[in-house]
């Protein structure tokens, strides 16, 4: 756990609140395509995060440095934490309040 806090996230995501956030380590949970290109963007940051005055959480798919590359809406933080696409299954997400 103590390498795992290194790279924790900073407080906010693109604007909104971190609740629980996951690192894959050395190596990435997986890839995600780059949009209209070849290369794939590797995603080592994993983080459930809620926009302020709204119910409905969003899991953050990031890059090493914690950028955003992805996002997807939820009704629930257990349901975001669950259902991770197959493309990220490299590496077990451990996850962590912030």
């Amino acid at each position: 756990m103590k390498d795992e806090l290194q790279h924790a996230p900073p407080a906010e995501l693109d604007g909104a609140q971190v609740i629980k956030w996951a690192w894959s380590g050395d190596r990435p949970f997986g890839v995600m395509p780059f949009v209209d290109d070849e290369r794939e963007i590797e995603i080592y940051g994993l983080a459930i995060c809620r926009y302020k005055d709204t119910s409905q959480v969003y899991r953050f798919s990031c890059s090493s440095d914690w950028e955003v590359q992805n996002d997807a809406p939820y009704d629930s933080i257990e349901e975001a934490m669950k259902q991770l696409p197959d493309q990220y299954r490299n590496v077990e997400a451990e996850w962590y309040d912030a």
